[in-house]
């Protein structure tokens, strides 16, 4: 195999990024879906049913038009760096969230059928710097 430089592969192909949006760690993206939320708070956004009543597959594919995920999802910046649909456990995944934290965020026992996205927003912030050892006990208790 030849090395060659990017100026040299330029000429013989059209060479891109993977990416045109930076690596964002796990609090940066969280952070970036708290202030898509903060940026319209009156926004009226769908809560999910019962997410800690179902079972695992049930609760992963689960989903709500209209909720605090659906906001996430329609962000092209964190469709870019990965976030594949608005679904319960893709949103567990790609924001690397537990079970506990994101029913405090999206589960109707909270709020009701609907709720304003300034109050998701305050709940997906305190994903951030939550109590370590209650996440601990809650995780263990959610199972």
């Amino acid at each position: 195999m030849k090395h060659q430089t990017l100026d040299q592969l330029q000429t013989i192909a059209k060479v891109q990024p993977l990416s045109t949006y930076p690596f964002m760690t796990r609090q940066q993206r969280i952070e970036r879906w708290a202030a898509l939320l903060e940026k319209d708070p009156d926004r009226c956004l769908g809560a999910l049913s019962g997410t800690e009543h179902l079972k695992r597959e049930a609760r992963d594919s689960s989903r709500c038009e209209g909720s605090p995920i659906t906001v996430a999802f329609e962000d092209p910046v964190l469709r870019e760096l990965g976030l594949r649909d608005d679904s319960y456990g893709e949103a567990k995944r790609f924001f690397e969230l537990t079970d506990w934290h994101l029913h405090s965020i999206v589960c109707s026992c909270h709020v009701g059928t609907t709720f304003k996205a300034q109050w998701a927003a305050a709940r997906v912030r305190k994903t951030i710097g939550g109590n370590k050892l209650l996440e601990w006990l809650s995780e263990k208790l959610w199972h």
